[in-house]
């Protein structure tokens, strides 16, 4: 374990070479970001590993807290048993990618995950809640789960009361992950949407807004 680089990174101080020059950023393993965490590096901060770099996430309002357990309290009820709906945990891209999205639908029960985070091949529904980070969740955000082949991505847009639902990942180069969404639809939040993998729900989007 790289401890002095490690503890460089969570203090935000920074690394150089031997010669004194600034050193170019440390590129983790999602392996290497479990032990930092482990070792209590991140105490008190909300982090995720994304391409290699440690990325601090914005502190929730209340508004954005509401969000997160109303929608995956209505996103559970939709999908019932076979899915699990994970709140704000990690999610396995690659050896090198650990985001944690709000809300994550995967196959199976919870037990299923005891040994290991699940993966792309695992998960059926991304949901984020975008309150201060639309900007991020329509870009990067969107372009990540699309490079992991994600089937559908769910952008809750707190401001504007209304959803995102992104369909189709396809390889976009002009995208920072290659990848992206073909299909973008809009809904109100007096409409209701039906996720791919559960269609015979019915998800009400005012009960995935605060």
């Amino acid at each position: 374990m790289r401890t002095e680089e490690a503890a460089a990174v969570v203090t935000g101080a920074p690394t150089s070479n031997s010669d004194g020059n600034p050193a170019r950023p440390l590129r983790w393993t999602v392996d290497e970001f479990h032990r930092m965490g482990d070792m209590g590096w991140f105490e008190g901060r909300r982090v995720e590993l994304i391409e290699g770099e440690i990325i601090e996430m914005s502190p929730m309002g209340s508004r954005h807290v509401t969000s997160v357990h109303k929608a995956g309290r209505a996103i559970e009820r939709a999908f019932g048993r076979g899915f699990y709906t994970r709140v704000q945990s990690p999610l396995i891209v690659h050896r090198r990618t650990d985001p944690e999205p709000d809300i994550a639908v995967v196959r199976g029960d919870i037990e299923d995950y005891a040994e290991a985070h699940p993966t792309p091949a695992d998960t059926v529904l991304v949901v984020e809640i975008s309150d201060t980070t639309l900007e991020r969740d329509q870009g990067s955000k969107s372009s990540l789960y699309a490079s992991a082949g994600i089937a559908e991505y769910w952008i809750v847009d707190v401001a504007a009361r209304r959803l995102e639902v992104r369909r189709q990942p396809v390889a976009m180069p002009d995208q920072p992950f290659l990848a992206g969404y073909a299909q973008t639809q809009i809904f109100a939040a007096t409409q209701d949407v039906s996720p791919l993998a559960a269609p015979q729900a019915a998800v009400r989007v005012a009960d995935l807004l605060p």
